[in-house]
C-alpha cells in the first residue's frame, strides 16, 4: 500500500473530527516541501502562507465555535458536506503531490471524513454521557486529540513530500 494512500485516510478521518484541522495541517506541510507536482494546479494555492495562516485561524475558530451549545451536530447534512469537502481536498492534493489521480484521492478522501464524522459524532455523545464531563471538557479533548494525531500522521512522515518514483527496468 502507498503512503499517500494511508495519509489521505489518516488525515480524510481527521477531517471528519475537524473539518479545518486537517486541512491546515496539510497546508503547513505544504510549505515546507512545496512539491512540484501542484504547479498549474488550482491546488497549488495550499502551498501560499496566506492560505496555511488563514486554515490555522479557521482551525482555531472552529475549535472555538463547536463548544458552544447552539451548534449544529456535525452529521447534519449541511456540515456533513463541509467535512466531505475537507476530506476531498486532502485527497485529491495528496493524490496529485504523488502523481495519482485526483479522482481516486479526492473519493478515499470524502469516504474517510464519513467514517470520520460519525466515528467522532458518536465517540463524543457516549463518552459525554458515559464521564459526565459537560460537552466542552469533552470537545477540548477531541481537540487535543485531533491535533495530535495530525501532528502524529505529519510529522517524520513528509506529508505532501512526493515519493521517488520507483523505475523497473
Amino acid at each position: 500500500m502507498s503512503k499517500h494512500l494511508w495519509q489521505t485516510i489518516g488525515l480524510g478521518g481527521l477531517a471528519g473530527f475537524r473539518s479545518m484541522t486537517a486541512p491546515a495541517l496539510l497546508s503547513s506541510n505544504l510549505l515546507k516541501y512545496h512539491p512540484q507536482a501542484l504547479e498549474g494546479s488550482p491546488l497549488r494555492y495550499l502551498q501560499k502562507p496566506l492560505v496555511a495562516h488563514g486554515l490555522k485561524v479557521l482551525a482555531l475558530g472552529e475549535m472555538t465555535a463547536d463548544k458552544l451549545p447552539q451548534m449544529p451536530d456535525r452529521i447534519a447534512p449541511s456540515i456533513l458536506a463541509g467535512r466531505i469537502a475537507s476530506g476531498a481536498l486532502i485527497g485529491a492534493t495528496l493524490y496529485k503531490v504523488n502523481h495519482g489521480r485526483l479522482l481516486n484521492g479526492a473519493l478515499l478522501g470524502s469516504v474517510a471524513a464519513v467514517a470520520g464524522t460519525y466515528l467522532s459524532f458518536f465517540l463524543r455523545k457516549q463518552a459525554t454521557q458515559s464521564s459526565g464531563l459537560p460537552g466542552g471538557i469533552v470537545g477540548g479533548l477531541e481537540d487535543l486529540l485531533t491535533v495530535g494525531s495530525g501532528l502524529a500522521l505529519t510529522k517524520g512522515s513528509h506529508v505532501a513530500q512526493p515519493q521517488s518514483r520507483r523505475w523497473a527496468l
